[in-house]
């Protein structure tokens, strides 16, 4: 294959990795870990931007080859044919001149009424939200309602490229604005934190802010930076949203609510009927909720939403355990280090389950943007010293994380090679 039709199929694959949420370091890994399979005889180096692919040889006298994405975000389903399609480049059992009608394929895998998909799976995923943070009854049933609402209005203001920069200070400000037009006209008092956050939880950057620390600590200074930047622009949009709906209703958030599932498990009340909090071991249903939420809003599959169920309900139990014993900031880093580790093992000994489908779910639950977004909307000098310790904690988990993965050898050719090799003479 000439070189120029390599780099650009290297290029490529890269940006289609990008698409699927995929951090520029285990872009840049999985790139040249596949060209070094497809050409061993040249030496690739990547300089890889949020949306940009470019592709050198050193010494050589071709140009750098760039590749430019279209910014489109891909499915769960996808990003999980996209990991299936980087580990058989990398096992040689697919060639690289096969992978361009591959990336075609994946990109155009079709999804059966997406509008509708989502906007059912972010009313899910507000109710099961609130649901698991028990928020009393009619806070679950009120976040259900805001929750459909916000998320048909997300998905029409998607649509316009000048609406969605807005989108997060308007599904934002929208949500408030009903909760606290609702809790003033029943007179409800304080309302449960989740009860706001949930309806616009699945537009909170806690994902891309961690992946931006995690990048930057991996030196990806341009990349990391710009991510973090995007994320805190739309934290702030998000912030002002909420801060200006409490103003105009004179909402109050509820101090004693939860804002980590650590927090949830402790709560009680003697209250009943709709002011009632959700049975404890309810919890199970909720995660349940969340998981297929989350599957309709990202377009799982049902195989994959499967996966999110276990991966959230092991999620839920390390933090219920953890949080009682080591306090809820240290839990959220323990239990991104476990998750990082059973991500990279299930993507490994399963090669159509990507660590992105199995770990950015569980964002949801770690919600450290969530936390930034009360703290910020709040005004609340102890929650914002609360919310870096949460985004540190949870950084520095997921790079012990990367660490044990590492020391461990879980990769799918050393585990594989285990089990499969022949023993050599010395080893008998």
């Amino acid at each position: 294959m000439p070189a120029a039709e390599t780099d650009v199929i290297l290029g490529d694959l890269g940006v289609l990795l990008l698409e699927c949420g995929i951090s520029v370091t285990d872009v840049r890994g999985s790139l040249e870990q596949v060209g070094r399979r497809a050409a061993p005889e040249a030496a690739h180096e990547f300089a890889i931007l949020p949306e940009m692919v470019m592709v050198s040889r050193p010494g050589a006298s071709s140009a750098t080859t760039t590749v430019i994405g279209k910014g489109e975000a891909r499915t769960f389903r996808q990003s999980a044919r996209a990991s299936r399609l980087v580990h058989e480049l990398e096992s040689g059992a697919v060639p690289l001149a096969a992978a361009p009608a591959r990336m075609a394929s994946i990109r155009a895998t079709p999804r059966h009424h997406p509008w509708l998909q989502s906007v059912i799976g972010c009313g899910l995923l507000s109710l099961s939200l609130a649901w698991l943070y028990r928020c009393p009854w009619w806070a679950v049933a009120l976040a259900l309602v805001v929750g459909l609402l916000v998320g048909g209005l997300t998905m029409l203001m998607m649509r316009v490229r000048a609406a969605a920069a807005v989108a997060p200070f308007v599904s934002a400000f929208l949500s408030t604005l009903l909760v606290g037009a609702v809790a003033g006209w029943l007179d409800l008092g304080p309302v449960p934190l989740f009860a706001v956050c949930a309806p616009v939880a699945i537009l909170v950057p806690g994902a891309l802010i961690t992946n931006a620390l995690l990048e930057l600590t991996s030196t990806d200074i341009v990349t990391g930076a710009s991510r973090l930047m995007y994320g805190l622009i739309m934290l702030a949009f998000m912030a002002a949203g909420v801060y200006s709906g409490a103003y105009l209703t004179g909402l109050r958030v509820d101090s004693e609510s939860a804002a980590l599932v650590g927090e949830a498990v402790q709560l009680t009340t003697r209250s009943s009927g709709w002011e009632a909090l959700p049975p404890l071991w309810s919890a199970w249903g909720a995660v349940i909720v969340l998981a297929v939420g989350i599957g309709l809003a990202f377009g799982s599959g049902f195989r994959l939403t499967l996966v999110c169920v276990v991966v959230m309900a092991g999620t839920y139990a390390v933090l219920a355990l953890f949080s009682p014993w080591v306090g809820s900031i240290v839990a959220m880093g323990v239990t991104g280090a476990v998750l990082f580790v059973a991500a990279r093992v299930l993507e490994r000994l399963t090669i159509a389950i990507p660590a992105t489908v199995s770990f950015q779910p569980a964002f949801l639950l770690l919600v450290p943007g969530t936390i930034g977004l009360v703290s910020l909307a709040s005004f609340d000098a102890q929650a914002l010293v609360s919310a870096p310790m949460m985004f540190l904690s949870l950084c520095i988990g997921t790079k012990v994380g990367a660490l044990l993965a590492d020391l461990a050898r879980i990769t799918r050719s050393t585990v594989f090679q285990r089990w499969t090799r022949p023993a050599r003479m010395g080893e008998l």
